[in-house]
Parts: C-alpha cells; structure tokens; sequence
C-alpha cells in the first residue's frame, strides 16, 4: 500500500476545519493571558483579537460575546486542574491537593486568573457569581465526606470537624497561592504541607 492509499480515518483533522480549530484555541490562550492580568471586567476583546492577529468581529466568529469565551477558558482551566489533581480513586483529597497545588506553582497564568476571578465574581452581578459560589459550596460539601471517611479509617485527625476542615483546606488554598502570586519566593508546596501534617493528619497534631 502506497502512502497516499493510508486510511484517512488514522489522520487528524486537516483543512478549514482544523484551522478553525487551532484559531478558536489561540484565542482561548491569549484570553487567558489578558483575563489573568486585567480580569473578567476589564479583559477586552480587542485587544485578545489583537493579540491573535484577527478583528473582533472575526473573534466573534468563533465566540459569541466575552462570557462565552472567558466560560471556555474557564473549562480549560478547571480540566487541567482536574488532570493535575489525579484519579480520585486512586490519590486521597489531601493528596490531590498537594498535587493541585504543586501544578498551580508551575502555572501561574491559570492561577491568577483563579484568584483575580474569584475575586470578582463577589460581586453578585458579575457573570461568574453563582458559578463560584456553587464551586465552594459543592467542593466542601465533597471534602466534608471524603475528610468524614478519612476520621473513620483513621486518616484524618478524628478531632476536627469535617465540615470546617473542608472549607479551611480552599481557604488555606486560596491563601497561600495569593501571597505566592505577590512574591514568587513563597513556596506553596511546603506551606501546604505544613497545614496538612500539623491540622489534618493524626500523626503530628497541632502544638497547644
């Protein structure tokens, strides 16, 4: 079989279509770039189209207005924290922590954009408010019964209250990537660490 006789089934896309697509993603990455610095209010789409080398009206084509697009960045942002955090079968809620934390060190665009976002989106108009609202709201109740099974087995500290513990564990999050994000000499790993050995495991409680 000669190489123009090979399935075209084994190749990836080609053409207008794939074109299309790698231009829908290149918008998503410099609006990334331009949301993490200036947020969601003062994030323009001129200036993404600009950084894209396209007008805003072809930006446009391919996303119907600014919440549209800072939604699709948002996905992307929360499937590789997803990605960096494991299998949760496999690795404990603190274990998959440690490891979003270690990722959101090597990934400051995604990070700043978090925490500028999250930031905003306190304001009950802001188009993301009950998004993130229900993201906290939906990770403690998550956390709360992972931390409850964790006192059953005696992986977490049976002293602590599970539903504090869980909100205290994205405060301690939030916290520590804010204060990396003002000055890069702060590590996030071993301050995280630190949380987890002196307040969740049995092993090293806190000191009175």
């Amino acid at each position: 079989m000669g190489t123009d006789d090979r399935p075209t089934a084994a190749r990836g896309p080609r053409g207008p279509y794939a074109t299309g697509q790698a231009r829908r993603q290149a918008i998503v990455d410099e609006a990334l770039v331009v949301f993490s610095r200036t947020g969601f209010h003062s994030g323009s789409l001129r200036e993404i189209a600009k950084r894209v080398g396209v007008t805003p009206a072809g930006l446009l084509h391919h996303f119907a207005n600014k919440e549209e697009l800072f939604a699709e960045v948002l996905r992307q942002r929360d499937e590789k924290v997803r990605a960096a955090a494991g299998d949760p079968a496999v690795h404990t809620l603190v274990e998959q922590a440690k490891r979003v934390v270690a990722h959101n060190q090597t990934s400051r665009g995604l990070t700043s954009l978090y925490a500028i976002v999250s930031a905003e989106a306190t304001d009950s108009d802001h188009p993301s408010h009950a998004d993130f609202a229900a993201r906290y709201r939906t990770r403690a109740d998550e956390a709360r019964e992972i931390l409850r099974r964790g006192q059953e087995v005696g992986e977490v500290r049976d002293d602590i209250d599970p539903a504090l513990a869980a909100r205290l564990i994205s405060a301690v999050m939030d916290g520590i990537q804010l204060q990396w994000l003002l000055d890069e000499s702060v590590d996030m790993v071993p301050l995280f660490d630190e949380f987890v050995s002196r307040y969740l495991h049995p092993s090293d409680p806190p000191n009175d």
